[in-house]
């Protein structure tokens, strides 16, 4: 079976200030993916951000990190998406997500935006909201005045710890998507006992 995934994007702000911060999360996630496949980013103008390509379980790949500031993301996904002629439900965004407790980690395909802006944005550029989500639970501060604080902050060292486990189970689960696998890797890693507690046991 054909791969479903021909993008994989990780959203983020781009520079040493917001590398730590929650908000980054997703582009922790494509950072852990390449580096796990001793692959590496470079800049590409055209498409506004740092690419990668995965050959990986028979997929053509390609991973892209916007540059352009989380709330310009969707500029550079449609960028890359009309260049490859990749349709909206192959590519894979990887998120931050408040709505999901630390060291929770879900698929879903398509949906709003949530209040995220840069899922806004590509919704808005691309003209579609049927992509998929990765979403890296990073908690929610408590009241919606201050998320925006809470988002550019660093995780404490606990949450941090959880944050990346959460990712590196997302990794595990990668080759059943490449391989066209939805269902079963939605099924592994949206379990209800698939959290950071449980983390050795997946």
């Amino acid at each position: 079976m054909p791969s479903i995934i021909k993008l994989i994007v990780g959203l983020g702000n781009p520079g040493p200030k917001y590398s730590d911060t929650r908000h980054n999360a997703g582009f922790w996630f494509v950072d852990e993916l390449i580096d796990n496949q001793h692959n590496s980013f470079s800049a590409d103008k055209k498409f506004m951000g740092d690419c990668a390509r995965l050959l990986i379980e028979g997929a053509d790949v390609r991973v892209l990190k916007p540059e352009t500031f989380m709330n310009n993301s969707g500029r550079a996904v449609k960028a890359i998406t009309d260049y490859y002629g990749i349709e909206p439900t192959e590519i894979l965004v990887a998120h931050d997500e408040i709505d999901l407790d630390v060291g929770i980690v879900r698929i879903k395909k398509g949906g709003g935006h949530g209040g995220h802006n840069g899922l806004r944005d590509i919704i808005e550029q691309t003209g579609d909201k049927e992509f998929l989500r990765l979403r890296i639970g990073v908690g929610h501060p408590g009241h919606k005045d201050d998320v925006i604080n809470y988002v550019l902050e660093r995780p404490g060292k606990d949450d941090d710890k959880k944050i990346k486990g959460s990712i590196d189970r997302a990794i595990e689960i990668m080759p059943l998507l490449f391989k066209g696998e939805l269902n079963k890797a939605m099924t592994l890693l949206n379990a209800p006992n698939n959290n950071s507690d449980q983390a050795s046991e997946q």
